[in-house]
Parts: C-alpha cells; sequence; structure tokens
C-alpha cells in the first residue's frame, strides 16, 4: 500500500465531511497527532496520527507548490 505524503499547511480532502459540510482541512500542528482546521468553519481538532492517516483521501494542495508559486523569478539574484 502506498504512503500518502503531506505536510504542514497543506489542504487535505478526508474520507468524511465535517459536520459543517466541508471535507476540505488545513494540517496546522503534526507530530504524534496531528491538529487540523476546517477551511470551512476553522473548528480545529487535534487526532492521532494512525487515525489521520487512514481517513485522509487527498492531498488537494500542497504548501510547497503554493510556496514556490509565491517566488517570482526577480527573487533569485
Amino acid at each position: 500500500m502506498e504512503r500518502k505524503v503531506f505536510q504542514l499547511g497543506d489542504i487535505v480532502q478526508m474520507k468524511k465531511n465535517h459536520p459543517c459540510g466541508s471535507n476540505e482541512m488545513e494540517i496546522i500542528r503534526m507530530g504524534m497527532d496531528i491538529r487540523i482546521k476546517c477551511v470551512g468553519c476553522k473548528h480545529s481538532v487535534l487526532i492521532p496520527r494512525a487515525k489521520f492517516e487512514k481517513n485522509m483521501k487527498k492531498v488537494l494542495r500542497s504548501a510547497e507548490a503554493e510556496m514556490g508559486a509565491d517566488a517570482s523569478p526577480n527573487d533569485l539574484t
């Protein structure tokens, strides 16, 4: 089984919707537990890493990709 790669700041899609109706969460803390914040209502939840990995579908927007998009070619002096 392939391990899903995620990092701090990523927006991920979960298998189940949050009670507000959104299934998009932002990773705001990582460790043995992972704190995620609902993109819809901004409520945050701390869940064990194993449960998070089981319930995460995919990474929708990577923080790394957004950082790369923000950098302009002129910044490389």
